[in-house]
């Protein structure tokens, strides 16, 4: 893995949630790549530990915590594990996210309703609540919210995703204003459909999708831009419609 000292993440801590597999697990190799300490979050251990041993393995740094992002518990013992261990979270990533893709509205159950917003905004909430006063304590920060284009556009018989993602790219503009002040960049990453697990893609060519990388391609260039500005948000499509 190469060190890239000069772009600023070296001795850096990056949280990442959903930091397992698919688009976390791929922003966590490639900030690790660039420096940073990359401490990969989610609710399975097995997938964690496996990415976390293939970025050392690599020559960079990673740990591996498990957190369910929608248990306030979880959370405060994730924040004392961070506060403890590396006492700073220079770079939060909220990508763990879940889909919702069973038919239109009317049909859905409520509890599928409750997961699917619970998970993909107020999981983001508790954990900007965690991290981000100790970015305004250090002066500095980065905060990359993982949206979708589903949050720009109508995604029929995906109406709770679509509304959790609209959801989250208001919340990342409102709080980009309330952190600017303390000199903390929030910015929201909006992908089309990319080749991970998280939704069916019938019909689609993988090899014309997304890729993880592209969208920690993303990341990295949003935590890496020239202090003086920000870039607030980025959509992210295919070259070719797959």
């Amino acid at each position: 893995m190469t060190d890239h000292a000069g772009s600023g993440l070296t001795g850096q801590v990056a949280v990442i949630t959903g930091g397992g597999r698919g688009i976390g697990a791929a922003v966590g190799r490639k900030l690790a790549g660039l420096g940073a300490v990359a401490v990969l979050c989610g609710r399975g251990r097995a997938p964690l530990d496996s990415t976390a041993a293939a970025i050392t393995t690599a020559g960079g740094q990673a740990e591996a915590l498990e957190c369910d992002v929608i248990n306030q518990q979880s959370i405060d013992v994730l924040t004392a594990n961070i506060s403890h261990k590396f006492g700073r979270v220079d770079i939060l990533v909220n990508n763990a996210g879940i889909g919702g893709f069973g038919g239109p509205l009317h049909r859905m159950p409520p509890e599928a309703w409750d997961q699917v917003l619970n998970t993909n905004l107020r999981g983001v909430f508790y954990c900007i609540r965690a991290f981000a006063p100790m970015m305004i304590k250090a002066g500095a920060g980065h905060i990359v919210n993982i949206s979708s284009l589903a949050g720009k556009n109508a995604l029929p018989n995906g109406a709770a995703y679509a509304a959790s993602k609209w959801g989250l790219n208001g919340l990342s503009y409102s709080v980009a204003e309330e952190l600017r002040a303390h000199n903390i960049r929030v910015s929201v990453v909006c992908p089309g459909s990319v080749n991970t697990e998280l939704s069916p893609h019938a019909g689609k060519d993988p090899a014309k999708m997304l890729q993880p990388d592209d969208v920690a391609h993303a990341v990295a260039m949003l935590v890496t831009q020239a202090p003086q500005s920000f870039i607030s948000e980025v959509l992210l499509r295919p070259t070719q419609k797959p």
